[in-house]
């Protein structure tokens, strides 16, 4: 008989969780944390795993006790002899450590990837790394997802009249240039000088933005400061508007003052996260389908190449 699929999510990724599992044609798996008293947790499954690809969703934002339990959650489901344990991470925590930088600092990111292994993942489904090449890290299969799946139907629908793409800082110029190159579009980078983390000493615009519509494009939006500084510096340069496709809306701190308070026309996210609160200017555009696939073709050891903006290039090239 073959293995079947169960999916379970964490506390952090519930509502993104039944989606996924919705989507996918399963019900989501019955899981229940019990917490104590002190604030420690312990996941215990409520069916029965044995012989099972199990399939955790679990995203590790804020970013401690959602790891701590999505570990915990791998623990269980090896001990319970599930056949294969698939972590689900829409977005990775502690990505933003991927190196050192500077001396005598943590590489956070291969610390999750170690600690993910060490308690008995055999894959990670994930989407949208800080740096590619965080799937190194791993010794295990990492399924990383790319967000233009997605966002590029939504770009297409805007038809915006003159359209050019905008990387907020240089280490985003990869990830927009391919989303440019898809649309033959122009690309700008927003070249930005920090003086401690969160905090912006100057920013300058390397190409010409004039009347032009611009979409500016990053994985990450922590506290608002970059693209709400990116978007007034694009439109004092001279563009006809601006908006922002980011996949993990983080948004600590004073981000959602900082984008309500920006020129920007609309930012659009993915719920990777969940958001705290509405914004009228944040608009939410769901992963779970991407992520559905994804973990059907894992279970039926099917490809997924289909699912990334290369593969959509190569074939309208033909």
């Amino acid at each position: 008989m073959n293995p079947s699929v169960k999916i379970f999510s964490g506390t952090g990724s519930q509502k993104l969780a039944e989606k996924i599992a919705q989507r996918f044609g399963a019900p989501i798996g019955k899981i229940n944390i019990q917490k104590f008293s002190d604030g420690e947790f312990q996941p215990i499954f409520l069916e029965s795993i044995r012989g099972d690809y199990v399939f955790l969703v679990q995203s590790t934002y804020a970013p401690t006790e959602n790891l701590m339990e999505l570990l915990l959650m791998i623990d269980a489901a090896k001990r319970a002899s599930a056949h294969k344990i698939i972590a689900v991470i829409p977005y990775y925590g502690f990505a933003r450590q991927d190196r050192k930088d500077k001396p005598r600092v943590a590489i956070g990111a291969k610390l999750i990837a170690t600690l993910l292994e060490a308690a008995g993942a055999d894959r990670v489904i994930t989407m949208d790394l800080h740096a590619p090449q965080i799937q190194a890290f791993f010794d295990v299969p990492v399924d990383h997802l790319d967000s233009s799946a997605i966002f590029i139907p939504y770009i297409e629908q805007l038809r915006l009249p003159n359209l050019s793409f905008a990387a907020p800082d240089v280490g985003s110029t990869n990830r927009v240039r391919e989303i440019a190159s898809y649309f033959n579009a122009e690309m700008v980078i927003c070249d930005k000088h920090r003086k401690r983390a969160n905090e912006i000493a100057s920013m300058v615009v390397i190409g010409d933005v004039r009347d032009k519509d611009i979409i500016l494009v990053d994985d990450i939006c922590d506290t608002g400061g970059t693209l709400a500084k990116a978007a007034g510096l694009l439109i004092e340069k001279g563009a006809r508007s601006v908006r922002a496709l980011i996949t993990h809306p983080v948004l600590s701190g004073k981000a959602y003052e900082n984008i309500e308070n920006s020129v920007l026309e609309e930012l659009i996210v993915c719920d990777t996260i969940p958001l705290k609160k509405e914004s009228p200017k944040i608009k939410v555009i769901s992963v779970a389908d991407l992520f559905a696939i994804a973990i059907r073709n894992a279970y039926e050891n099917k490809s997924i190449t289909s699912l990334f903006i290369h593969s959509q290039l190569r074939g309208r090239d033909k």
